[in-house]
């Protein structure tokens, strides 16, 4: 029987990247643990939300009771030059981005697979809840992962063909309470460790704080209007709201009012009532096929419009190789730009793109 491939596993310290790998030991592969050194503010190393001192600790600790090899590399100026650029430039521009994305396609399925594949690792793992599954003609498939509260396919919907077909999800096929309970069998000094929601380069836990140091552009004053464009307020910059926000808006109104859109043009914030935040269709650009090398005919499927929300039924319109609209069936609230709208078939992820704006 063959050797299974060398996979580099992309180890944070926490329970599930150390399962990953642990489970990949057990499946015969020959493993190595590789952390990434990501970006922190100066000074505020030791409060990232990974790759601190103490989780560089605990991910070489999992890494000697597996017996792997382990490899920590610096990443630091390419995670600012890429996502927190991307972040605070889509904060800038009036969108609400989605950093994860960017920093999955470039830096793990980027930096990662090209230092693994240097080493000579035929695939990388992460602890992603995902799965891939070879397809009748031969190519991966990306799949979300079994437990739907935890399910990341939608994160990773811009990998294409080439980094899919070397990618690992090896606690794709579990629930994270399985996972939890096999960490603990396995007495992972991981095994009971939180997880944090957050984003990794945010250690205060206000992206609002974190913008107004970096982007100071985007906390501009402005003009609240309602949809027909009569002032009602003013705001304290674009990047302090999003779509579909109630609290917060220091508005004295009779009826609930909600941000309906924004207006980076003229710095305007639209607000409105709760039956103006649905919309019926929006376009998309930026698309990611991962199924079809270039989608060129209508089709039916859900379209999830960001990581929380439920996929909802719709047409979907390709435009050209990397433009879709998406025509819902019902109308949907929440349609943000710069967050993700992406295509499901059942559990099978179709792809993706970014949403550039929605519309009646």
């Amino acid at each position: 029987m063959s050797a299974k491939p060398s996979v580099v596993v992309a180890m944070s310290g926490g329970v599930d990247s150390s399962v990953a790998a642990a489970l990949l030991v057990q499946q015969g592969y020959q493993v190595t643990g590789m952390m990434l050194r990501l970006w922190s503010e100066p000074g505020q190393e030791d409060m990232n939300r990974c790759c601190t001192p103490d989780a560089m600790n605990l991910a070489r600790r999992v890494a000697g009771q597996l017996e792997i090899p382990f490899y920590a590399v610096d990443v630091r100026q390419p995670f600012r030059d890429t996502v927190v650029s991307y972040f605070l430039d889509g904060y800038s521009r009036g969108v609400t981005p989605n950093p994860c994305l960017v920093c999955n396609r470039q830096i793990r399925w980027g930096l990662l697979l090209d230092h693994a594949l240097a080493m000579g690792a035929e695939r990388i793992a992460t602890g992603h809840y995902a799965r891939v599954q070879r397809a009748e003609d031969g190519s991966t498939e990306l799949l979300r992962g079994i437990d739907r509260r935890k399910d990341q396919s939608y994160i990773l919907s811009g990998l294409n063909q080439e980094k899919l077909s070397k990618a690992l999800f090896p606690v794709g096929g579990y629930t994270k309470n399985e996972i939890r309970f096999l960490a603990r069998d396995l007495k992972l000094p991981v095994a009971d460790k939180s997880e944090s929601m957050d984003l990794c380069f945010i250690t205060s836990g206000d992206y609002r704080e974190f913008i107004a140091r970096h982007a100071p552009e985007a906390a501009v004053e402005g003009d609240i209007v309602d949809s027909h464009g009569e002032y009602l307020g003013t705001h304290q910059g674009l990047a302090n709201y999003t779509i579909g926000q109630r609290k917060g808006l220091g508005l004295s109104s009779p009826v609930p009012l909600y941000v309906v859109s924004k207006d980076p043009v003229r710095n305007v914030l639209v607000v409105g009532e709760s039956h103006e935040l649905g919309r019926t269709r929006l376009f998309a650009e930026e698309a990611n096929w991962i199924s079809k090398s270039s989608a060129s005919a209508p089709f039916r499927a859900e379209v999830q419009i960001r990581y929380r929300s439920e996929e909802r039924a719709a047409r979907i319109e390709p435009i050209s190789g990397s433009k879709f609209e998406v025509r819902f069936d019902e109308p949907v609230r929440g349609i943000t730009p710069g967050q993700l709208a992406v295509i499901y078939d059942g559990e099978k992820c179709l792809g993706g793109g970014i949403i550039k704006e929605g519309f009646d």
